[in-house]
């Protein structure tokens, strides 16, 4: 597989779930079987995960947040986000992808796990605000460095929750994370990936960031315009050219986009 780069994290980097492929009873003449990626899933003998840290790239609509957020149902977590413990729903949105999933599992399980989800993370933040006033398992908030998600600011809260919530020897599944984060904020993000593969987690995550992809020891998957799911590197993952090259002569690409808005 493709590496971003090398790195001593490799040595410690875990891997719990090592592959993913789709139950053969699975149901695929409908949504979501028929997103690219998924659908290049029921053709194939599914899809390898390395220990560490492993990147899904890919266009909107390609699949990579659904396959995420399956492979998150699959392993146990709640589909809108949170832990394993985690069983509150607001608006069931998740596809039913995560029934039908597959995870062949290593001989050991994670001590700790999250899957952090983008788009519902507020829904999150309420229920950590519930469950430490429930008082019930005890104080919460401490666990996400002391302050309620809803006292923060976005991107505040999601670095809050990797740098106090995310533990050693742990599975976290986390869906385009940079969507709350400054550019800053995803270099504090990269720095605690790497703290947290040299102590032995696994994190699975859809991104289309350009400085997450650039972290040391990491594996890219890429979805193409068919659907197919396969290994890259860091120069070559579509994130990345694509903001090179824009970066490099915004004006040509402006000219292009601004003169088909006009057409």
């Amino acid at each position: 597989m493709s590496r971003a780069g090398t790195s001593a994290s490799e040595t410690a980097a875990a891997r719990f779930v090592r592959h993913v492929r789709l139950a053969a009873e699975a149901d695929t003449g409908r949504y979501p079987f028929t997103l690219p990626a998924v659908a290049w899933l029921i053709h194939s003998d599914g899809l390898s995960l390395a220990p560490g840290v492993t990147f899904l790239v890919g266009e909107n609509g390609s699949g990579k947040s659904t396959l995420v957020e399956a492979i998150a149902v699959a392993a146990g977590f709640n589909p809108e986000g949170g832990s394993q413990h985690f069983r509150f729903a607001t608006r069931a949105s998740e596809s039913s992808l995560g029934d039908q999933l597959m995870l062949s599992w290593e001989g050991r399980k994670p001590r700790s796990g999250f899957f952090l989800r983008a788009e519902s993370f507020y829904n999150v933040a309420t229920e950590i605000e519930r469950l430490d006033d429930d008082g019930v398992a005890g104080p919460l908030l401490p666990a996400y460095g002391g302050i309620s998600p809803h006292e923060r600011s976005h991107g505040e809260s999601f670095l809050d929750l990797v740098i106090h919530r995310f533990r050693p020897n742990g599975l976290y599944v986390l869906d385009e994370p940079e969507a709350a984060l400054s550019v800053r904020g995803c270099m504090a993000l990269l720095a605690r990936l790497a703290e947290l593969a040299e102590q032995g987690c696994q994190v699975v995550a859809a991104t289309h960031s350009p400085i997450l992809l650039a972290l040391p020891g990491a594996t890219i998957y890429e979805i193409d315009d068919d659907g197919e799911i396969s290994p890259t590197d860091y120069d070559h993952a579509l994130p990345v050219r694509l903001t090179r090259d824009f970066l490099v002569s915004p004006q040509r690409y402006l000219r292009h986009l601004l003169d088909e808005d006009d057409a």
